[in-house]
């Protein structure tokens, strides 16, 4: 299992680099929580509605989390 957890984290820093330019352990994290986000906002939009509604404050969190990653990645694609 570990070797595969290696090769997963492989992914994620690659699957960051590629969409924002930088793969700091930071930018992983908030990389795989926007993924996941995403995945479950697409796949059991319900879900996804309970827990803003349930944590407004966290919803907000992840607003901006959102709009950090989509700006980083709009800047790598201009520079």
């Amino acid at each position: 299992m570990k070797d595969f957890n290696e090769k997963f984290d492989a992914l994620i820093e690659k699957y960051t680099e590629l969409l924002i330019g930088e793969t700091s352990s930071e930018m992983k994290d908030k990389v795989t929580k926007y993924v996941l986000y995403s995945y479950i906002a697409k796949s059991m939009p319900p879900l996804a509605k309970h827990w803003n509604s349930l944590y407004p404050e966290g919803k907000e969190e992840m607003k901006k989390l959102v709009q950090e990653i989509k700006t980083l990645n709009e800047d790598k694609k201009d520079s």
